[in-house]
């Protein structure tokens, strides 16, 4: 067998798509990582506010879910993760274009590339919590779902890792799960932090696959075509994340109301910053910033109504205003901190706090929580 025949592992699956655990599909990625980059394995290790990150939680707590109160629902999702539609489709086929990656506009090369990396690495990110929590547990219905996510999780790492190795690029999954710093978040913080990850990914990739469906023009790599069922997976993870919510009220409730307002202005701040880092990355997909965070933060809301008893209010007069000022906040944090220059970079963090704060201010819109949350993807 040379370096680069794919090695055949217990159910006969040579390819991510194909693996039908997580445990299979991570086998298959650690016989790829010899021909993974340093280089994004770098970047995929960096801790900042913008970067994923990976977490740990009280696996022994979230164990003692008891998901009695939704059990009808409950059934029906996993029935569906289980007949694991998308088996087998994150693999290259005849749609898979060539990618003249030598002849990509430089500027255009090296952020969509980081846009890649980061992707990679937020899904793996979800891969190796899930799999953790499967690991650990002893309760059948939570260790299930666990199972389940975390297979989808490393499918899509997966899948994008093979568009890098293109590039010549690559991120070593294994190195991350050993060596990127872990943010430790109780599991009521994981259901808010993790449920708007899910279903601010399906938004975005859907507004992307509609947009590109509209305009294939513009579509200048092959990976967007696979965008639709990518985004399904995304929202079915966060369709259990809101059943997990919903089995104790307590969770949607009270204080936890601010924290919920908490982290969706974080989410959506979070993604409006880094996605105006981008700027030739947007303009090559015919997309703008502007336009397309606005649209995704309508579906995001509409979406997160199922669970959360509140909405932000994005249509507000400060809500642009200060998401322009904190990306402004950022972008001269960034210069600051390259010159090395002390005075600006505290100026800069304080000038973002302040856009945050105020971004937090804002009055939210309260919303009534339907007696089932189980939804379906219509966009």
């Amino acid at each position: 067998m040379n370096a680069h025949t794919p090695k055949t592992h217990a159910s006969g699956a040579t390819h991510t798509a194909d693996a039908t655990t997580v445990e299979e599909g991570l086998a298959i990625q650690e016989e790829q990582a010899k021909f993974d980059s340093d280089t994004a394995t770098a970047v995929a290790m960096q801790n900042t506010l913008l970067t994923p990150r990976f977490y740990t939680t009280d696996f022994d707590e979230l164990d003692a879910v008891d998901v009695t109160p939704v059990r009808e629902d409950w059934d029906l999702l996993i029935a569906q993760m289980q007949a694991d539609p998308n088996k087998g489709h994150f693999r290259k086929t005849d749609d898979w274009d060539h990618v003249d990656w030598d002849g990509m506009e430089p500027g255009l090369r090296k952020e969509f590339i980081d846009f890649l990396i980061s992707s990679c690495t937020a899904e793996f990110s979800g891969c190796v919590l899930y799999k953790e929590m499967k690991r650990r547990g002893s309760n059948k219905d939570i260790t299930q779902l666990f199972q389940l996510m975390a297979r989808d999780e490393a499918r899509h790492a997966g899948f994008i890792n093979d568009a890098l190795r293109e590039a010549g690029v690559a991120v070593n999954l294994g190195f991350l799960t050993q060596k990127k710093k872990y943010t430790y978040f109780r599991p009521k913080f994981i259901y808010y932090a993790t449920y708007l990850s899910e279903k601010i990914g399906y938004a975005r990739y859907i507004t992307i696959f509609r947009h590109l469906e509209a305009h294939p023009e513009h579509r200048f790599h092959p990976i967007f075509k696979w965008f639709r069922e990518w985004c399904n997976d995304e929202f079915s993870h966060g369709e259990a994340f809101a059943l997990l919510m919903k089995t104790d009220p307590k969770l949607t409730s009270g204080v936890n109301a601010y924290w919920i307002k908490f982290f969706l202005t974080a989410v959506y701040a979070t993604m409006y910053v880094r996605d105006h880092q981008r700027p030739a990355f947007h303009a090559a997909l015919g997309v703008d910033p502007d336009w397309y965070a606005h649209e995704v933060f309508t579906k995001t809301s509409k979406l997160s109504q199922q669970i959360f008893p509140l909405t932000l209010d994005i249509d507000h007069p400060r809500w642009q205003r200060e998401l322009v000022a904190l990306q402004k906040a950022n972008a001269d944090l960034a210069l600051a901190v390259q010159r090395k220059q002390t005075l600006k970079k505290w100026g800069a963090q304080a000038r973002a706090a302040r856009a945050f704060v105020s971004l937090l201010l804002i009055p939210s819109k309260a919303n009534k929580v339907p007696a089932s949350t189980r939804m379906e993807p219509v966009y």
